[in-house]
């Protein structure tokens, strides 16, 4: 269940959490005219920045551009707990990256393992993302609901919205939107 309170009062790690607790994401290239297609997320807190096993001859690595933007959506294993992170995408083929982040799923899809001719990496940096975290409870849900209903000053409280910017310094701004 999401928690409200760490949506408000840390908003940043609770994003790194969700992130580290799903399988897959749908990942986009901006202006690619592309489909988004769900990858597999490897998170580097330090940097702020996803990393995704890919192949090279794959149509998301060709639709790639120098100073390209991406999106990456999230969707939290409870779906209560909502992201859409923005910010620029590259191909690296990092072989620290790779080792830090190789494990027996990855293995699956690559031939020759870590020396597949085929394997490279996808970097997002991070620079900002929307959040959306909402309570699972129903009956919290409904009461929220009767009691704006009943008083029709009060919109009810059974979710928090939040911009997050991240930059280089690593100085992470946030902007609460409800």
């Amino acid at each position: 269940m999401s928690n409200l309170t760490r949506a408000r009062e840390n908003p940043k790690e609770q994003l790194f959490d969700e992130i580290d607790r799903i399988h897959a994401g749908m990942l986009g290239i901006e202006g690619s005219h592309m489909h988004m297609q769900p990858m597999a997320p490897q998170l580097d807190r330090e940097t702020a920045t996803i990393w995704f096993f890919t192949k090279t001859d794959a149509e998301i690595v060709e639709a790639t551009a120098p100073a390209a933007r991406a999106h990456f959506c999230v969707v939290g294993k409870d779906h209560d707990y909502h992201a859409c992170i923005a910010g620029r995408i590259s191909v690296r083929k990092d072989p620290a990256k790779i080792d830090q982040y190789w494990s027996s799923v990855v293995e699956a899809w690559f031939d020759h393992g870590k020396e597949d001719p085929s394997l490279t990496m996808l970097a997002l940096e991070i620079e900002d993302a929307e959040i959306w975290a909402s309570t699972g409870s129903k009956l919290k849900f409904g009461w929220e609901i009767a009691k704006a209903n009943f008083n029709p000053d009060e919109e009810p409280d059974v979710g928090v919205k939040a911009h997050l910017t991240f930059n280089a310094s690593s100085a992470d701004h946030l902007r609460h939107m409800i």
